[in-house]
C-alpha cells in the first residue's frame, strides 16, 4: 500500500490571490527533492500526487541521499508580479528549505529564479547541516553552480538535461516496440523540456510532424523545421508564427491529439489525456516528457487500446539527476558527462520497466511503481 505524504502545508499570499502547498513526499537522509510549478490551475491534490511521483522518481534515478517533494503556486507565472509572489513563496517556506526540503523550477518557474531568490534570502543551496559541514560538498555545489552557467548544443544545461533524457527514454522504448526508423511525433508543449525534446529528437532521425504550445498548434506531416523553431522560440515556450513555413497547417492547440503520428508526447501540463479524450490517441507510444499527464482512468483505456507508455518518472527524471549528480559528486561539471550520465541510466531503467511488463504481462506503469518504489522514510533535517 502506498505511504501518505510525511507534510503538506498550505501557504495563503498576502499581497495577491495566490495560493500555494509544499508536500514534502518522503525524506532520505534528511533531504528531499523537486521542482515548484506555478500555474492558475494548481490544486493541493496535484501537488501531492507531483510529491509521490518524485519519490518514485529518485528511487529509479538509483539516489540514497534524496527523497521526493513538490511545490506548486496556484497564479499565472506570466503575471507582471510572478517573480515577487514566487518570492513570498519561498520565504514562507524557509522553515522546511533549511531543515533539508530543496525545491527547484518546474512548470511556470525558472530554476535560475528559485536560486537567484534563495541566494537573496541568504540560504543559497538548501543543505542538510552534514553538507554545510563537509568541504567536499561545498566544492560540489560549486560544481553544481558553475554547471548551471554551461551549455550544450546551445542549451544550458538545465534547460536542456530534461528533454535529452525524455528523448533518450523514447528511443530506448521506441527501440524496445521495434519502431520504424523515422517515426513521426507530435509533442505538447513546448517550454524547455518540449524544445529540447524535439531537437533532441530531430538529431536522432525521429520525424517532428506536429508541436502545440500555450497559443495553438502547428503541423506538418512531412515533418516540422525543429531548428528552427527552437531558434525563433518566444519565452514562455511559445513558437513564433513567423517563422512557420508555407507548408505549415495551424491548428487550435485542442487538436494535438488529432494529428496522426506514431508517438505521442504530453511535455506541459497534468491530466491532459483523460478518460474523455483518451480513446482518439492514434499513436503507439505516449512518452509521459511531463509529470503525470495521463490520468489513471486514461491508463484503463489506453491498456485496452494496446498503448504502451515510457513512464514519467522515468523518461523525465533528467533535472534530479543533473542535480544529484553532480551535487552529490557522482560526476564531475563536464557538460558531455553530464548527458551520458543523465541519458544512459534513463534508458537503463526505461529497459527495465519494458522488459518486465512484457514478461509478467503488466503494464509499463505497474512495472515502474513495483520497481521504483520508495523504500525510505526518514525525517528533516532538525
Amino acid at each position: 500500500m502506498e505511504k501518505k505524504p510525511y507534510i503538506v502545508v498550505e501557504w495563503n499570499d498576502t499581497e495577491s490571490s495566490a495560493k500555494g502547498w509544499l508536500c514534502a513526499y518522503n525524506f532520505v537522509n534528511h533531504y528531499c527533492g523537486g521542482g515548484t510549478r506555478m500555474h492558475p490551475t494548481v490544486t493541493k491534490e496535484e501537488v501531492i500526487r507531483l510529491a509521490t511521483t518524485m519519490g518514485y522518481k529518485y528511487k529509479a534515478c538509483e539516489s540514497v541521499t534524496t527523497g521526493g517533494c513538490k511545490g506548486g503556486i496556484a497564479y499565472d507565472s506570466k503575471a507582471p508580479d510572478s517573480k515577487d509572489v514566487l518570492k513570498r513563496y519561498l520565504t514562507a517556506m524557509l522553515p522546511y528549505i533549511t531543515s533539508g526540503v530543496s525545491i527547484g523550477g518546474d512548470l511556470g518557474v525558472d530554476y535560475a529564479d528559485v536560486l537567484a531568490i534563495l541566494d537573496d534570502l541568504g540560504v543559497g543551496l538548501p543543505q542538510t547541516k552534514e553538507m554545510k559541514n563537509d568541504p567536499k560538498f561545498q566544492q560540489w555545489i560549486k560544481n553544481h553552480d558553475d554547471a548551471c552557467d554551461m551549455t550544450y548544443d546551445g542549451f544550458l544545461m538545465y534547460d536542456m538535461i530534461t528533454g535529452y533524457g525524455c528523448a533518450h527514454g523514447l528511443d530506448e522504448a521506441w527501440t524496445f516496440k521495434q519502431g520504424k526508423k523515422g517515426a513521426k511525433v507530435v509533442l505538447q508543449g513546448f517550454g524547455c523540456a518540449g524544445a529540447s525534446m524535439a531537437f533532441c529528437l530531430d538529431k536522432m532521425g525521429y520525424k517532428v510532424v506536429g508541436i502545440a504550445d500555450a497559443n495553438g498548434m502547428v503541423e506538418c506531416q512531412d515533418g516540422l523545421d525543429v531548428k528552427k523553431l527552437v531558434k525563433t522560440r518566444l519565452p514562455k515556450g511559445e513558437m513564433d508564427p513567423s517563422a512557420f513555413a508555407d507548408n505549415y497547417i495551424s491548428r487550435p492547440n485542442t487538436e494535438w491529439l488529432d494529428v496522426e503520428c506514431d508517438i505521442l508526447v504530453p511535455a506541459a501540463l497534468e491530466d491532459v489525456i483523460n478518460k474523455d479524450n483518451a480513446h482518439k490517441v492514434k499513436a503507439s507510444l505516449i512518452c509521459e516528457a511531463a509529470n503525470i499527464p495521463v490520468t489513471p482512468e486514461a491508463d484503463e483505456i489506453l491498456t485496452e487500446m494496446g498503448v504502451d507508455i515510457a513512464v514519467d518518472f522515468i523518461d523525465n527524471m533528467g533535472g534530479i539527476r543533473i542535480y544529484e549528480a553532480l551535487v552529490f559528486g557522482i560526476i564531475e561539471p563536464v557538460p558531455e558527462d553530464i548527458v551520458n550520465d543523465t541519458t544512459s541510466i534513463i534508458r537503463r531503467q526505461m529497459k527495465r520497466v519494458f522488459e518486465k511488463a512484457t514478461a509478467e504481462g503488466k503494464t509499463q506503469r505497474q512495472a515502474a511503481r513495483e520497481l521504483f518504489a520508495p523504500d525510505v522514510f526518514d525525517t528533516p533535517d532538525n
